[in-house]
């Protein structure tokens, strides 16, 4: 091979080379830009992410939103948004205040075994009852069954008085009431099913279209209101009150927990 020869191909290896790396040096290029391209793409998938957690956190829940809903108040109410619920005869001359919280496990305790002495009460006419519901325990347990069941109490009382006793006894049942930390009262299944004990409730088809509809949640929400602005110093449920006074058991600021000690209470409550 000539000097001139052996150089050309000297020449032409050093430019093979030249472009080989040219062109590995093109594509190292495009690899760094399609993986900043990624990388923005997920940064931005990210961002985009939280933001969207972010308008969902912010965003009203359902009960926030019912509070604007259209006021419908039950039958059977009176008073203030429909607040004033008041049964028995009357003719009575004293009233008891219940106030009630539907989730309360001390509520259900209370109406499984003084409720009869306190319905009897009313029914042979010795005071009326107004019932105040509550929901706090939606607040200190989070959840929602204390506004949904006050709800559906709601819709009962729209049927009739005797409907709404009844619904409420059943709900407080032993075998009906959950425990506090098991929010089955948010489900309107599972009201309704408890609602089936109840005959006059079973056989209404309006009773179930307003549990399903929700028809009187803004109802519950105005009702929980007067608890929480309640003058008669109630924090906690049961509470009852006759004449601005609260009843409690012997040695007790909380209200009575037998029949015997009921029964002593309000006697001295209708003396008084």
């Amino acid at each position: 091979m000539s000097k001139r020869n052996s150089q050309a191909a000297k020449s032409a290896a050093r430019e093979r080379i030249r472009a080989q790396q040219e062109a590995e040096r093109k594509r190292e290029k495009q690899k760094r830009a399609a993986i900043v391209g990624v990388s923005i793409i997920g940064v931005l998938a990210i961002a985009g992410g939280v933001g969207y957690a972010v308008m969902q956190s912010n965003k009203p829940g359902y009960w926030e939103e019912a509070k604007d809903a259209k006021l419908v108040k039950p039958a059977n109410t009176s008073g203030t948004n429909g607040t004033t619920v008041v049964l028995g005869k009357e003719s009575a001359k004293k009233t008891l205040k219940v106030y009630e919280d539907p989730r309360c496990p001390v509520c259900a305790a209370f109406e499984q075994t003084v409720g009869p002495t306190v319905e009897k009460d009313m029914k042979d006419g010795k005071y009326k009852i107004e019932f105040i519901g509550a929901t706090f325990l939606d607040r200190n347990i989070p959840g929602e069954g204390s506004r949904n069941a006050l709800s559906a109490l709601g819709a009962a009382l729209n049927v009739s008085d005797e409907a709404f006793l009844e619904y409420k006894k059943v709900l407080f049942s032993a075998k009906i009431h959950p425990s506090e930390q098991d929010d089955k009262f948010k489900n309107d299944s599972y009201l309704l099913k408890a609602a089936d004990q109840v005959p006059e409730l079973k056989k209404s088809a309006a009773f179930k279209k307003a549990v399903k509809a929700g028809t009187y949640d803004r109802w519950a929400l105005e009702m929980s209101k007067k608890f929480d602005d309640n003058k008669d110093g109630v924090e906690g449920t049961p509470s009852f009150v006759m004449d601005g006074k609260q009843l409690t058991g012997p040695g007790s600021k909380n209200a009575p927990s037998t029949v015997e000690d009921y029964k002593t209470a309000i006697d001295k409550a209708l003396k008084g």
